[in-house]
């Protein structure tokens, strides 16, 4: 249950900054009369993608009557959540920079168009973590639980709980988060969760009969890992490790969780910075400072950043 509770943790704030922000830039350039429309994108949204997630459900338990059928569909939705969690956290790391930036302008524009451009652009930005949202829950309580129990369901709606009292707090100044450091770690453990999805649908393509090998076992450690107790239930709910797995699960496990992570958790290159060189005027040299930050800020702009070189004076120059 903590993989499904981490998933709507993880989606849940995203989507709670994207709101805080839309609702920031409204409260500070007066337009406190647009707030209704953001409330009834996000409304739409939220309603939107309930309905699809219930679509899931109802699609695999009654319109499918063939269990291989069933174990089709279910690989298919795993292998399309394994892709959008991957698309989902090497997106959310390229634009934490910029989201709060993107998303004033993309605003500002549809303040000019009208309250429908205002409600359609507040669905737009949170619809997508819902759909993703929404998938992902349902491969991953299929691949934790094969579907029962209310469990992974009652998880989710605490992971989404958490997300939204957090991001109301950083909304209100109560708190102030790391919010680079928190994308990293969820990050990491998503992927890890993505791996144990990918591997419980090479297990249903196995099972469908699509590929061979459902009882070619890679190793058997079920006299150390006991599937009957606690620790083992946990590594099985959380990342789908299990004691006796196939050949192609392991393989596919490994082969996606590696490379995944050390891409994932690789930092990426910073410029060099500007050398100093002396001024015309009186020899003096200019100092620059050079180097992103980020911060969750007290109204609302929880993905703003900077990232760029300071205005550089002269050493000892004074304003005139």
């Amino acid at each position: 249950m903590f993989a499904t509770y981490l998933i709507g943790l993880r989606e849940g704030l995203e989507a709670t900054l994207v709101v805080s922000i839309l609702v920031a830039f409204l409260v500070k350039s007066q337009r406190r009369d647009r707030l209704p429309q953001v409330w009834v994108g996000v409304g739409l949204a939220v309603a939107l993608s309930v309905l699809f997630g219930w679509l899931i459900e109802y699609t695999s338990t009654s319109l499918l009557a063939r269990s291989e059928d069933r174990e089709l569909f279910e690989a298919v939705t795993s292998v399309a959540a394994v892709v959008f969690v991957t698309w989902m956290i090497f997106w959310m790391r390229r634009a934490a920079r910029t989201i709060a930036g993107e998303l004033r302008g993309k605003l500002s524009e549809a303040l000019a168009v009208g309250s429908l451009a205002v409600a359609g652009m507040a669905f737009l930005a949170v619809v997508r973590e819902g759909l993703e949202t929404a998938l992902i829950f349902y491969s991953a309580a299929q691949s934790a639980t094969g579907g029962t129990g209310s469990g992974p369901l009652l998880a989710l709606i605490g992971g989404i709980a958490t997300a939204v009292g957090i991001g109301f707090l950083l909304y209100r100044s109560a708190v102030r988060i790391n919010l680079s450091t928190f994308f990293t770690w969820t990050g990491a453990l998503l992927i890890l969760v993505a791996a144990g999805i990918l591997k419980y649908g090479v297990h249903d393509f196995q099972e469908a009969g699509v590929l061979p090998g459902l009882n070619d076992l890679a190793f058997d450690i079920t006299g150390v890992l006991d599937p009957n107790t606690w620790y083992a239930a946990l590594l099985a709910g959380m990342f789908n490790v299990t004691a006796a797995p196939s050949v192609l699960e392991t393989v596919a496990w490994v082969a996606y969780a590696v490379p995944v992570l050390v891409l994932f958790l690789r930092r990426p290159a910073t410029p060099a910075k500007p050398t100093p060189a002396p001024t015309a005027a009186d020899g003096h040299t200019t100092t620059a400072t050079d180097g992103p930050t980020a911060t969750a800020t007290a109204d609302g702009d929880a993905a703003a950043a900077q990232d760029g070189p300071a205005t550089a004076q002269p050493a000892g120059s004074r304003r005139v």
